[in-house]
């Protein structure tokens, strides 16, 4: 979906040229997709974020090597996809403090750049772990990654992105489903293949960070991802001097396209709040 707005344009990074989609006028506030997915994920919450807080630019980002960003052609890591998050904001001309909004991925590179008030004024991680990946799911991508690596996202690939993604209920919605094929069906297998590595299974225990974060900052759970369950999101909240948790319910990782309404007034509230 594309707004009357929007200005698509490209930003050079240490990790390629990055596919940017750009709406509204104001204070910068970026939205970054979750690994397999890329910007599209945010196209139904977008127009309610736009609603609600008009006086905002909203910057959506299609991960290195993921959406119609370049390809990833080596491997990489979450701190050096933070330090081209980095480069983008140059790149894109923000001068003052962003409002960052970070669906999983996104939110992992949000602990990377949220100790910096320099860059960020505040940070909302939605269904981002704080920890490594579980040794049982570590196991599982480990019997999927060379079939994407090989043959691309076919059918028992998908069928996990999809499972690990959304509950069963969104799974069986054509149009929320079909955003994540579309999305998977866009990067090549090589640079997926990098990107899965370095994004899911090389991905680091961040807790250690969670008190340096000084920024006021909302961590949002679903009730339905095992790796980051609501109590999970509180016990990550204690240990940030400014934040708080909000669990949303009948999703799993993707909220932004399982419950846009009710992601939509968390993140508004939460703004409003901070006076982010």
């Amino acid at each position: 979906m594309k707004t009357s707005s929007e200005r698509s344009e490209r930003v050079d990074t240490r990790l390629g040229s990055l596919a940017v989609r750009r709406v509204g006028a104001g204070d910068m506030t970026v939205l970054w997709s979750s690994m397999f997915v890329d910007s599209h994920t945010w196209d139904v919450v977008l127009p309610l974020l736009l609603a609600g807080a008009p006086e905002r630019e909203f910057v959506l980002i299609d991960p290195p090597g993921l959406g119609l960003s370049d390809a990833l052609t080596r491997r990489s890591s979450i701190a050096e996809a933070a330090d081209a998050a980095r480069d983008a904001l140059a790149g894109l001309g923000a001068t003052t403090p962003v409002d960052w909004v970070g669906n999983a991925f996104g939110g992992h590179i949000g602990y990377q750049l949220a100790t910096d008030p320099s860059i960020i004024r505040s940070f909302v991680a939605i269904s981002a772990p704080t920890e490594p990946i579980p040794a049982h799911l570590r196991r599982q991508i480990a019997v999927l990654h060379p079939v994407l690596r090989c043959f691309g996202a076919i059918r028992p690939v998908r069928a996990a992105v999809i499972s690990a993604m959304l509950t069963d209920a969104s799974a069986a919605i054509p149009g929320i489903r079909d955003v994540i094929v579309e999305s998977l069906n866009r990067p090549t297998r090589a640079s997926m293949s990098y990107a899965l590595r370095a994004f899911i299974i090389d991905r680091t225990d961040v807790t250690d960070r969670l008190s340096d974060i000084g920024v006021p900052s909302l961590f949002i759970a679903s009730d339905d991802r095992g790796d980051w369950s609501p109590e999970d999101a509180v016990r990550a909240a204690a240990s940030v001097p400014h934040a708080r948790s909000v669990t949303v319910t009948r999703a799993r990782t993707l909220i932004p396209l399982e419950q846009p309404v009710a992601l939509a007034q968390a993140i508004l509230t939460f703004w409003a709040a901070t006076g982010a």
